[in-house]
């Protein structure tokens, strides 16, 4: 038996009648469980055991945990007081003199940033963020001359170059310097076309210049993927009577004008597919776009069939343009010679090519892209297989659906949403959990007559139009191909970029699954004895990670910033949530180990939000929506007024499963794509129809 005792301030502990002295804790292991804490969502536990920590032990990582969470708590005041101490006791060390610079900021205290900020020690890698909070600091002593030098420092230092030409861009705006405005707002957008905010004052300067085409471009850009913001609706409206290029010109509009050489896909022997029902041009949700004509082009004689009883409707010939209309009710299809052919609920067409080796397409014109991205667009697309379009009387509008083989649709996802010149073994790991995806969600849409859409909703589906020999090479040699757990297809999910680390399902607010946990892709970080304050140097600043290939994709996928303006942020949560007055703090909650933000705190005058999963939370905190929820947050004060938010994150989406551009840099480094998939999803087994035994 085990009896503890407490004598004169020392625990013993007793066991068969033998006094022995516990073992204190070192302060590796108190660093441990207190960032344990935070991890657990405790960060006000976690900061009371830093606090101890470091008035015990001067330990350094426990005063800069300590500042870094109540700097996530909106409490500057509280963070100077701690960097301060830290700094008295380390005043050399680089990491205690930025942090205590940052607090400085965030708490209104610009000469006393500028001058420990000017302490810093040269580091070629580091320079571009230290010219960054410089101007910062400058901005607020009202120094803009010497402010706009050190932007032009940072942004040629490459660290953070949207970030630095888009300050740098609103002092050349305050001083009407509008031309150098543009030059700088466009370089920002053009880093990163996901920075809205850049945009926004890219097209405001534009006008002012006079560019009202341009101009007109740059908002109708924000307004496909936020339709709600005031401002901007007010600028197209104003700008739509001086433009002087019809909106689909200066949108980019893709005209098809003659059909694609197409080989029909031979499956190898043994290896059976199924065909599939997909959305052409739908929602961002998914869900059917409100359409009464659908103007579309078979590249081979075609029969028209009823959908539901088979019988035939009528024939077309090789190349016509027929067009499908729904007028007062009543859906009908028009011939070029004026023929009508009248339906009550579905059609099918189907081209049949009668020359060996040579498949048939179908041309449908003016088909969304992107819906809710800034690069949506309405472009002509051209497909496989069959084009079914149904009559939907509940939303009153005609729903194209194309139906094809699996395979055959993979061809038309693949280059949709990998870039095809990423090294074949991304791209065959790519095909395998697209195949995967859409076998696990075979009747997603079915209320709407498809399987599947061709948006993010789904997997983005472009048809022949999006095709490349790369991608359709990925495809035929991982044919039937999929990943299986417990014997069904995995939620075989995928993002763009996972800034380094993966999150679990659970984190992003989904259901639990055991496949779907935390992975890294950084090669010089070690998550084993990540501490909070370190999620500051990881987004901050650029660490080596897979996820960090920078060949045919822009690096403002794996880090990004943005600067959202306070009323602009006021103006989204009153739309989206409701009414709070102006806003006072952004304070997260939770952060789970791999970094993400799962729950966060919008502080107003009038009250306050809260904001739960991981697409809640990027919906809600910008113009359109934040590449990710793995950020820190930063607030900006104007003689002590909050002006904005600056947002330093790492990925694009959500973060679970997959990363795609962590599979590029992996596959560059020479893994083959097996490698890669057992690297995301561990758990899950590889099954190929070509063997008889699942691999692991």
């Amino acid at each position: 038996m085990k009896y503890f005792i407490l004598l004169s301030g020392f625990l013993f502990l007793f066991t068969a009648g033998h006094a022995t002295e516990e073992r204190p804790k070192t302060q590796d292991e108190r660093l441990k469980e207190a960032g344990a804490l935070y991890f657990a969502y405790k960060p006000d536990e976690a900061f009371d055991e830093y606090i101890s920590l470091s008035k015990e032990t001067n330990n350094r990582q426990a005063f800069l945990n300590a500042a870094f969470i109540a700097m996530e708590k909106n409490e500057p005041k509280k963070a100077v007081d701690i960097a301060q101490a830290a700094y008295k006791i380390y005043p050399k060390d680089r990491e205690v003199i930025e942090m205590s610079a940052e607090a400085f900021l965030a708490d209104g205290q610009y000469a006393a940033a500028e001058k420990l900020l000017a302490q810093l020690p040269e580091d070629k890698a580091r320079s571009g963020f230290l010219y960054i909070n410089l101007a910062r600091a400058q901005i607020g002593l009202g120094d803009k001359k010497l402010a706009k030098y050190n932007l032009k420092l940072a942004a040629r230092a490459g660290t953070h170059p949207a970030l630095a030409n888009y300050l740098l861009g609103i002092l050349y705006e305050e001083d009407k310097e509008y031309k150098k405005a543009a030059d700088v707002f466009e370089k920002a957008a053009t880093y990163d076309h996901q920075f809205i905010e850049a945009k926004k004052h890219y097209a405001a300067v534009l006008e002012k210049l006079g560019n009202y085409n341009e101009a007109y471009r740059q908002y109708r850009m924000i307004y496909s993927s936020d339709k709600s913001s005031t401002d901007v609706n007010k600028a197209l409206e104003r700008l739509r009577p001086r433009i002087t290029r019809t909106e689909k010109q200066l949108t980019g509009g893709k005209e098809i004008l003659k059909h694609t050489f197409v080989k029909p896909f031979a499956l190898p022997d043994g290896v059976t597919t199924r065909e599939i029902k997909v959305g052409i041009g739908m929602r961002q949700n998914g869900r059917p776009a409100d359409r009464h004509t659908l103007h579309f082009i078979p590249s081979h004689a075609f029969t028209i069939k009823d959908a539901k009883t088979g019988k035939l409707l009528g024939k077309g010939r090789a190349r016509e343009s027929w067009v499908a209309v729904l007028q007062n009710g009543k859906a009908h299809l028009s011939s070029p010679s004026g023929q009508k052919i009248s339906f009550s609920n579905s059609v099918i067409i189907t081209p049949l090519s009668k020359t060996q080796g040579e498949g048939s397409t179908i041309i449908v014109k003016n088909v969304m892209s992107g819906a809710g991205m800034t690069w949506a667009s309405v472009d002509d697309k051209e497909y496989r297989g069959k084009l079914q379009i149904t009559h939907s009387p509940k939303n009153n509008t005609l729903v194209p659906i194309n139906i094809v083989t699996i395979e055959e649709y993979l061809q038309g996802v693949i280059s949709s949403e990998m870039p095809t010149k990423f090294p074949m073994n991304a791209l065959r790991a790519q095909a395998v959990l697209a195949r995967t995806y859409a076998l696990k969600h075979l009747g997603k849409h079915k209320a709407y007559g498809y399987d599947l859409c061709d948006t993010q909703n789904c997997q983005v589906y472009g048809g022949v139009s999006a095709e490349s020999e790369r991608g359709n090479a990925a495809v035929e040699s991982t044919v039937g191909e999929v990943l299986e757990y417990k014997n069904k297809p995995i939620e075989s999910v995928f993002s763009a970029n996972c800034g380094g680390i993966t999150q679990s399902a659970k984190e992003a607010g989904w259901s639990e699954t055991p496949y779907l946990n935390p992975v890294s892709d950084y090669k010089d970080f070690n998550f084993d004895t990540l501490q909070p304050y370190q999620f500051k140097e990881l987004l901050q600043y650029p660490h080596d990670a897979y996820s960090r290939y920078s060949k045919n994709v822009s690096l403002a996928a794996y880090r990004w910033t943005r600067v959202v303006d306070e009323n602009d942020l006021r103006q989204v949560i009153k739309r989206q949530k409701k009414d709070i007055g102006r806003i006072t703090a952004l304070i997260p909650l939770r952060r789970g180990r791999s970094g993400y933000v799962s729950r966060l705190l919008v502080k107003g005058t009038k009250g306050s939000v809260t904001l739960n999963k991981e697409n809640v939370i990027r919906n809600n905190l910008s113009l359109g929506m934040l590449r990710s929820s793995y950020f820190i947050v930063e607030p900006n004060y104007e003689n002590r007024e909050l002006k904005f938010f600056v947002f330093y994150g790492g990925g694009w989406g959500h973060g679970v499963g997959f990363c795609q551009t962590g599979a590029a840099g992996r596959a560059d480094a020479g893994q083959d794509y097996k490698t890669i998939l057992n690297h995301y999803f561990p758990l899950a087994d590889f099954v190929s129809p070509h063997a008889n035994t699942p691999d692991k």
